[in-house]
């Protein structure tokens, strides 16, 4: 035992393991030992949707998503093929009879189908759970490879203790029996971790010396569970769907190699009869596929030929309505061909799709484009329009009448300015604009009546004012006069609208009256001008800062034209000179002129200096 003990265990690793193992792992290790982990990738059997209806088919993709993702991912993907044939052949049965009736192609609008909304929602349902689902499977994967490494860790350390390994019996077991308890790991680590779980399995037995009746038992409990799995490998030989018994064989695979090895006489001869088995399945599974692939190729070929077909036609030789109509019978009749030709190989079958739909698109654009040109003018009236109803619609809850209704007029006058529309939009589009203005001007005659008793209140209470500024007595206090008129000001701002015709008068009388207290109380032309505007800058204030963005940028354009003009004013005192009496005259009113400007301009910085410490 001591010289076991003792052995050096990459040694042994070397010598007794490969030995040991190679039997049962070097003929199945390249194929088994991976092909139990791409089960994922395999098709499986679906049933037939091509004879149900979109409604049966929303139905049965309901029912796919209250099961297991791999269970019915090929029923989904077969139900959603099935689902847009019968939508194309739904839309091109539509545009048949719409044709058939007179119809024009480019007039032809399919009608809004509410089962593919839903079909779409149910679709992505399943996408995201399937994303969801195989991100847990990935994880899981990567978390099965960590505790099964951590698992061969400590096999290692026991498979090469320097005690009494036989104490570790139960403990190396149960690292086997939690080993047989985690799942599946990523296929590309799965054979060199079977090889070490092996390796390490035969190096621990052999190491301690484990006594024959114990060992016997193992081997013999192991041969049995591997004869059930050949004889339901052997079963599996005779299950007519060749996709289900190559996926039950995967799942024996991975039941194999959790299975401990048996007796050395018995390893080749027992795996050679899996392999047989394995081999014989494989290969029905490859030759049913082989023959799939060979229908695909032929559809491959066929659809090919009708690209060709359509791309072949030369539109710049179709002059006439007639010879359009022609082709387009001949182009109808291709895509009812291609409609019974089944799908070609997965790698190709969206590519020959995508050629199939651009040659159909660019016949029927070069079709459009030839009615476009005859009938462009009523296109393009019919486009006017309908952006006018939509300018309309957007207008018509405003409550800024004033703005509003000038609005409308210039739409109605745009309206008038444009051509006539296609017949059967005519009505349609003039119903639908006039309905906007009539709401519009219906509200605003509702809101104005409402509003006219109110303005003529307001309009009283300002003449109140007016007069109580104008019976303002000049006390011994000025400072207090001058507070109450300041008051007064402020009140006035708080009134409302007055009637529109009556604005401009009574303000004029306000402002005559202010201006007037203001001499008498011997205030400066600016104070007063600059007392009026921050009143009006509070009013600007409740309307938001674009206003007084509007207000700022409209005085630096006065202050700029000012200071132009007081330079230049400046720049012609040079040209005079005061020895004679009309010279000394006209610098006199320059310079007059010159003040007068500089206090306005004095004037606009004050008022630009007021708004900037309110934005």
């Amino acid at each position: 035992m001591d010289s076991i003990n003792k052995t050096d265990f990459s040694e042994l690793i070397t010598d007794k393991a490969s030995q040991n193992v190679s039997a049962e792992l070097s003929v199945g290790e390249n194929n088994s030992a991976v092909e139990d982990q791409n089960t994922e990738s395999t098709p499986s059997v679906v049933s037939n949707y091509s004879t149900l209806s979109n409604e049966e088919l929303i139905e049965a993709l309901k029912k796919c998503l209250i099961q297991e993702v791999e269970e019915v991912k090929n029923d989904v993907e077969s139900i959603k093929q099935a689902f847009y044939r019968n939508h194309r052949a739904e839309v091109e049965n539509q545009k048949k009879l719409f044709l058939e009736n007179g119809g024009v192609e480019e007039d032809f609008v399919p009608k809004p189908n509410e089962l593919e909304e839903t079909f779409k929602s149910l679709l992505k349902e399943f996408r995201d759970k399937k994303a969801e689902h195989l991100a847990k499977v990935e994880k899981e994967k990567q978390d099965n490879l960590l505790k099964k490494q951590q698992i061969l860790e400590k096999m290692k350390i026991l498979a090469d203790a320097k005690d009494d390994v036989s104490t570790h019996i139960n403990e190396f077991r149960a690292l086997q029996q939690e080993w047989k308890s985690i799942g599946q790991v990523p296929p590309s680590s799965l054979s060199e971790l079977f090889k070490q779980y092996n390796a390490y399995q035969e190096a621990f037995w052999d190491l301690i010396k484990i006594n024959n009746e114990l060992r016997e038992y193992d081997f013999k409990k192991n041969l049995e569970a591997k004869i059930q799995i050949c004889e339901a490998a052997e079963k599996l030989m005779d299950e007519p769907d060749v996709v289900t018994a190559f996926q039950h064989l995967q799942k024996l695979h991975n039941e194999w190699h959790e299975i401990g090895p048996v007796s050395r006489e018995l390893r080749e001869e027992i795996w050679q009869r899996f392999k047989n088995a394995s081999t014989a399945i494989n290969k029905k599974h490859q030759t049913y596929f082989e023959s799939i692939r060979k229908i695909e190729e032929d559809n491959l070929a066929a659809k090919t030929a009708l690209c060709e077909k359509i791309e072949s036609i030369d539109f710049s030789v179709l002059k006439t309505f007639s010879e359009w109509e022609e082709a387009t019978k001949n182009v109808l009749a291709l895509q009812d061909e291609w409609r019974t030709i089944g799908f070609a190989p997965r790698k190709l079958n969206q590519k020959v799709f995508e050629r199939y739909r651009h040659a159909c698109d660019a016949f029927f654009s070069a079709k459009a484009e030839f009615f476009k040109q005859v009938r462009n003018s009523y296109a393009e009236n019919y486009r006017k329009k309908v952006e006018l109803c939509e300018n309309a619609e957007s207008l018509k809850d405003n409550t800024d009448w004033k703005e509003t209704s000038e609005k409308f007029i210039q739409l109605q006058k745009e309206w008038k300015a444009i051509g006539p529309v296609p017949r059967k939009y005519s009505d349609e589009l003039w119903k639908r604009f006039i309905s906007a203005c009539d709401y519009f001007f219906d509200q605003k005659k509702k809101n104005t009546n409402s509003l006219h008793g109110e303005e003529l209140e307001n309009l009283e209470k300002k003449k109140n004012l007016i007069a109580r500024i104008n019976s303002l007595k000049k006390s011994d206090h000025p400072n207090e006069t001058v507070a109450t008129l300041k008051a007064l000001i402020e009140e006035w701002s708080t009134i409302g609208h007055v009637p529109f015709k009556e604005k401009d008068k009574v303000y004029k009388d306000f402002r005559a009256a202010v201006d007037k207290k203001y001499e008498e109380l011997n205030i400066d032309w600016v104070s007063r001008r600059l007392e009026t505007f921050k009143n009006n800058l509070k009013d600007m204030n409740t309307k938001g800062q674009r206003k007084l963005i509007h207000e700022r940028d409209k005085l630096l354009h006065a202050r700029e034209r000012l200071n132009s003009e007081i330079a230049t004013y400046e720049n012609n005192l040079g040209y005079f000179t005061s020895t004679t009496q009309k010279g000394s005259k006209v610098i006199l009113e320059l310079e007059r002129k010159i003040d007068t400007l500089k206090e306005e301009s004095r004037l606009i910085e004050e008022k630009i200096r007021l708004i900037e410490d309110n934005l």
